[in-house]
């Protein structure tokens, strides 16, 4: 199974991502991870992205595409890979089909903003031990402090509301036309093109990933 999973911050996609992996036995690839690993290993596509990201530009698609391309021709993506963060453009969509890359699946989890900006902009955290709370679905016994020392807790800068509506418009942004050209590619061949599927992103964990795994079931 070839899956490109997408969903906006808070979506609960991480957590889906790992569902995913376990049920049907393949890696999750994500961009970034290839990026370091690349950097890392000091090899000609690193050095490239190395100097481009230190000159503050971004990496152009084709390295990108060159990076995939390297990293699903691994054993471990025999039976299949979980794209996450690409691609992230209707170009980089076009790139890979350029490339012959097939994709099976696109899944989008859908989470209502108004949820979203609920969800992320509760979070209360303890920064020296990382522990997580929210002012309504899981409060610290004492407002406003962690429940093993005491100390304070803080609202992190990606929490604050007027930060998370900015990620979600920027997710929009550059999403939607995504999902658009996957939908009229399918439209136009659906013997070739992957099939775009929106999950309800509400519920509990379970609960999503049941109906990813019923739409999943379908493909």
């Amino acid at each position: 199974m070839r899956i490109v999973l997408f969903g906006c911050p808070g979506a609960g996609k991480g957590t889906q991502a790992e569902f995913i992996e376990k049920r049907y036995e393949i890696p999750q690839v994500s961009t970034g991870d290839m990026l370091r690993a690349a950097i890392q290993a000091g090899d000609e596509i690193g050095q490239k992205a190395s100097a481009l990201m230190k000159a503050g530009q971004l990496v152009p698609d084709g390295i990108m595409i060159d990076l995939v391309k390297a990293r699903i021709a691994r054993p471990d993506c025999e039976r299949g890979f979980l794209l996450d963060g690409f691609p992230r453009t209707s170009a980089q969509a076009v790139a890979l089909r350029e490339n012959q890359v097939t994709i099976d699946a696109l899944i989008e989890i859908v989470v209502p903003d108004d949820r979203i900006i609920s969800r992320m902009s509760g979070r209360r955290v303890h920064l020296a031990s990382g522990r997580s709370y929210h002012i309504k679905y899981n409060p610290p016994k004492r407002e406003g402090l962690d429940d093993i020392t005491g100390e304070p807790l803080v609202q992190r800068e990606d929490d604050r509301e007027e930060t998370v509506r900015h990620r979600l418009d920027v997710y929009q942004e550059h999403s939607a036309p995504v999902i658009r050209y996957y939908e009229q590619w399918f439209a136009q061949s659906p013997e070739a093109a992957p099939r775009v599927m929106k999950v309800d992103g509400l519920g509990t964990p379970e609960e999503v990933r049941e109906r990813i795994f019923k739409a999943l079931g379908e493909v």
